[in-house]
């Protein structure tokens, strides 16, 4: 009797233990995305470029891209990705360094443009580290139980990365990305002898960042006091009004405009401060549920997951998405400093968009991949796997 297969890796019938729950939550969170873009940009769209659904039409060509991504993700088998991970670290890496001679947008090196095409390396270099990571954890196991020292290198592969994005003058991404590893580095039994005092060394390194560059310091001077640096606090105050007007029940979408309309990146990292106006407490509410729902099926397929990189991965990317909402709603309501994080699934961009999307699609991979031991049963004993037609069936 066979199963037909997509892969030699993945029997047809490990698609049935799909987390379709997940799946529902990455939709609802994709949809009020779009929803939130085609409420509260279109004002800004039909001044800057004299079309209300300039923002929408943008968001759904990304989204057209990022399912693509998801579907790729889902699908490739986890050897294969094991296999290609090093070569695609070294091109990240690279893209990474060149943005950083790259075109200056809005006092940063973040971009990188093909033409009329341009992308964020440092948006997929989160997903290339945790693939990175989770494959070396995994790869040097044995070492690792051994000599706890051994994290060396993984460590000076993160550190690698996050000094090349401040170089990029892109210090929340940077902090983002050591915040994620460094989660990574304790799920996988890190030891804390080490690890905790390298972490603390950061600390003094991430305040010099900050006082190195005026307007970073001018940030963190207008976060303290608002009132005495009104013009570099105008948008985190603008805010705080709009979210501060939404009270219990919000002020409905009709009458958001007269809030939201002043603040300068309401499609970008401000979007949730017109959420929060429109919707009020309810409406946070429902979307801090969604969000709980959404990592709470996430770490149940990586805690569950008998394939360990798989199972290192879906961590690091559940944690990656939720660390990461967290933090841009904290910048919206004022709880931090001004950052330009960008909010998952609902802020306008094609590469946060596309590289969430991408997580997304690996995290379903998790919840049916072959474990550890049938991936290297199903490669290695080639007898197994014939073809009938061109389809590839798996004898048992």
């Amino acid at each position: 009797m066979s199963d037909y297969v997509f892969l030699p890796e993945s029997p047809l019938t490990n698609y049935h233990k799909s987390d379709w729950l997940f799946i529902i939550s990455v939709v609802l969170l994709w949809g009020l995305g779009l929803f939130s873009i085609y409420v509260f940009t279109t004002e800004k769209a039909l001044n800057l470029f004299n079309n209300k659904y300039y923002f929408l039409i943008a968001q759904l060509k990304y989204s057209a891209v990022g399912l693509v991504f998801f579907l790729f993700t889902a699908l490739i088998p986890i050897k294969v990705i094991r296999k290609f991970i090093f070569p695609v670290a070294i091109l990240c890496l690279v893209f990474c360094i060149a943005a950083c001679f790259g075109k200056n947008v809005k006092g940063s090196h973040r971009w990188l443009f093909f033409g009329k095409f341009g992308f964020q390396p440092s948006e997929f270099s989160k997903i290339v580290i945790i693939f990175y990571l989770s494959h070396l954890f995994v790869k040097h196991k044995n070492e690792y139980e051994e000599d706890t020292k051994e994290f060396i290198f993984p460590l000076i592969v993160l550190f690698l990365y996050v000094v090349i994005i401040f170089l990029q003058k892109d210090f929340s991404t940077g902090v983002l990305i050591f915040v994620i590893g460094t989660a990574m580095f304790l799920i996988c039994g890190a030891n804390m002898n080490w690890l905790l005092p390298l972490i603390l060394l950061a600390i003094p390194a991430f305040i010099l960042m900050v006082a190195i560059e005026p307007y970073r310091l001018t940030r963190l001077l207008a976060f303290l006091r608002p009132s005495e640096f009104t013009t570099a606090a105008y948008q985190q105050m603008a805010s705080e009004r709009a979210i501060s007007a939404g009270r219990m029940f919000g002020q409905g979408l009709g009458s958001y405009l007269r809030y939201v309309s002043s603040i300068p990146e309401i499609q970008n990292d401000y979007i949730f401060s017109g959420w929060a106006s429109s919707m009020g407490l309810i409406g946070v509410s429902l979307y801090f549920v969604l969000l709980v729902f959404f990592a709470f099926r996430g770490f149940k397929i990586s805690f569950n997951c008998e394939n360990s990189f798989a199972s290192f991965a879906a961590f690091g990317c559940t944690f990656a998405i939720l660390i990461q909402s967290l933090m841009n709603v904290a910048v919206v309501c004022g709880a931090i400093p001004t950052t330009g994080i960008p909010l998952p699934f609902f802020s306008s961009g094609g590469s946060s968009l596309i590289s969430t999307l991408a997580m997304c699609g690996f995290i379903m991979n998790a919840s049916h991949c072959a474990d550890d031991e049938n991936e290297d049963q199903k490669y290695s004993n080639s007898d197994d796997i014939e073809t009938i037609n061109g389809v590839v069936v798996e004898n048992e």
